[in-house]
């Protein structure tokens, strides 16, 4: 009997020192784990205010298509003053979505569907589905589109008809 008290109390000792043990280890975990909640949450945050920020930017972006056909109406006229008032206007909203990561679509060279919304395809002598007019300029918030270009496309130059004899 004194046998099996001894491996008893070699068992409860064994089983007392592997509790702190069990402890130690559900603690860590639960830190790791708090500490990845904790970055989830920093993240969903940067997140939504990046979303929001895209929201403020779409409504001022028409603004700013609005001074510019301002400006382009302004050169026609002389009223000099109108025309470098909404210039400034127009400088300073360009630049203040250019500070918040606003850039402008390049229009240049190929049709690109990612970036560009043809709106529709005109025969032309420029290589065949390159942007030869552009509609409505398009912008980015970082790498975001968040309004596409809206251009013309060029076509391939349409086929002379032959003229029938009368």
């Amino acid at each position: 009997m004194s046998e099996e008290h001894v491996q008893q109390e070699e068992q409860v000792e064994e089983e007392q020192q592997q509790q702190p043990e069990e402890q130690d280890d559900r603690l860590l975990r639960l830190a790791a784990d708090f500490e990845n909640y904790k970055k989830r949450a920093a993240r969903e945050r940067q997140e939504y205010v990046r979303l929001a920020n895209e929201r403020l930017i779409g409504e001022l972006i028409p603004i700013l298509d609005d001074l510019e056909r301002a400006l382009s109406a302004g050169e026609q006229h002389e009223e000099a003053q109108l025309e470098e008032g909404v210039r400034l206007v127009h400088r300073s909203l360009a630049g203040l979505l250019e500070r918040h990561g606003v850039s402008a679509i390049d229009t240049d060279g190929k049709f690109d569907p990612h970036v560009h919304e043809a709106l529709l395809s005109q025969p032309s002598e420029a290589e065949e589905g390159s942007v030869i007019d552009v509609v409505q300029k398009g912008y980015k918030l970082g790498e975001r589109v968040v309004r596409p270009a809206r251009v013309v496309v060029a076509a391939p130059p349409a086929p002379e008809e032959p003229e029938a004899d009368a």
